[in-house]
């Protein structure tokens, strides 16, 4: 796992001292997991589970190999993998300065062990062979499918990390914010990218960049293309999230709207941080909050994640809940203004964001918290679903495990808030 995309930058520790405690904890509980999510290539014939096939198919398989830029080194690649019965599903061609890296789709009998089928390609020429069992998702073919994440990205700039992920693959994605009074920060991207073997930088609008890793298979050019292309798009449309909004009454038949929230809400979520305790500042971020306009300003941004806001009938925010994209982990916080606090506020909110993770494919949300947060520990057990509990440092995290059949309670009323 990497650094959470939440947490300032080194060049503003000096406005964030105050999220210290937090950030340790947050930091342990990285490095104790980092161990289960490392970006291996899944080449073992016993490794992770497969994922589901195609009704009447024999076995899917995404491939990669690198062959020599010469007449008759693909042919002599697919002579060899007709021998064992494979079936090309597709091939893409990504040309590079010596030789020439092929991604095959492929179908081959039940019975075909990974290790078998590189030892067919290696004895075709192939080099660098990389395997992964693949699934019916596959099946779309590449353009179709860029189609698809270009406009899913049109619509919200929230969704430029998923998109990345989803077209490159497994990979670990961390955004970094530009850094106060403007510029480039150390190691930010150029306004044209970067690539560097498993390494790409992109710029984003407003300054920041994103890194996207995948230690396992080095990126290709036309990749690098790709997803300059889509952070090009994201830069042409402009901010952009969602309208749409859910009005809900409480229990005690108070009126409460849930929707998205975006950069423009810093004055009211200022407000709403004025308004708290340093008790619930406290219980939210470990610490009391030292610049709220640069770590809100943050926290906000569509970049990084979805904000979920609850106002009033008067339109007074009274609530925030953050989904954080934090390389293949997804964070959950919500922070309740005191006034506001055990009316299922925070229940309604977290139902919400659990929904957006969802629907977003994530595998799973974390909250980092402390076992004094009762209203926390209680929201996450009301989501009905598995949880993991952990404990760093006194800091408690807690994971609530998502797959398809899995419903976080209260997923029936997300509709206008997830897909307005």
């Amino acid at each position: 796992m990497t650094r959470d995309v939440s947490e300032p930058t080194d060049d503003r520790n000096d406005d964030c001292r105050s999220t210290t405690a937090w950030q340790r904890a947050r930091a342990a509980f990285h490095g104790r997991f980092s161990r289960r999510h490392e970006h291996t290539p899944p080449t073992s014939d016993t490794g992770s589970p497969a994922p589901q096939q195609v009704p009447g198919a024999d076995t899917l398989w995404r491939m990669r190999t690198t062959v020599k830029d010469e007449p008759g080194s693909l042919a002599a690649l697919c002579t060899a993998l007709a021998v064992h019965r494979v079936d090309i599903l597709s091939l893409q061609t990504h040309p590079l300065a010596e030789g020439t890296v092929d991604e095959f789709l492929l179908r081959a009998p039940a019975g075909l062990l990974a290790s078998d089928l590189a030892a067919a390609v290696a004895s075709a020429g192939g080099t660098d062979t990389w395997l992964e069992r693949a699934d019916a998702h596959d099946l779309v073919d590449a353009p179709t499918r860029v189609l698809g994440l270009a406009a899913r990205t049109a619509l919200d700039a929230a969704e430029l990390p998923l998109a990345l992920r989803q077209l490159l693959g497994r990979c670990t994605i961390r955004s970094q914010p530009a850094p106060a009074g403007g510029g480039r920060s150390p190691g930010g991207a150029p306004v044209e990218g970067a690539l560097d073997d498993t390494v790409m930088r992109l710029r984003v609008p407003e300054g920041g960049s994103i890194t996207v890793e995948r230690p396992y298979l080095p990126f290709t050019p036309t990749e690098f293309a790709r997803a300059r292309a889509l952070v090009e798009l994201d830069a042409r449309l402009g901010p952009r999230v969602p309208q749409g909004a859910d009005v809900l009454t409480l229990a005690e038949g108070s009126d409460i709207t849930v929707r998205r929230a975006d950069p423009r809400d810093l004055p009211a979520a200022r407000a709403m941080h004025e308004r708290c305790s340093p008790q619930t500042l406290r219980l939210r971020y470990h610490g009391p909050v030292g610049d709220a306009d640069r770590y809100l300003n943050h926290l906000l941004s569509p970049r990084h994640g979805r904000t979920l806001a609850v106002q009033t009938a008067s339109g007074r925010i009274v609530a925030l809940g953050h989904l954080l994209w934090d390389g293949d982990e997804t964070e959950v916080a919500l922070l309740v203004e005191d006034a506001w606090q055990r009316r299922g506020v925070g229940a309604q909110l977290l139902a919400r964001l659990v929904g957006l993770a969802a629907e977003a494919g994530c595998a799973g949300v974390y909250a980092v918290t402390q076992a004094s947060n009762t209203a926390m520990v209680a929201a996450m057990r009301g989501l009905g679903l598995p949880l993991d509990y952990q404990v760093e440092e006194g800091t408690l995290v807690i994971t609530a495990r998502l797959d398809e059949t899995a419903v976080p309670a209260g997923a029936e009323e997300l509709g206008s808030t997830s897909a307005p």
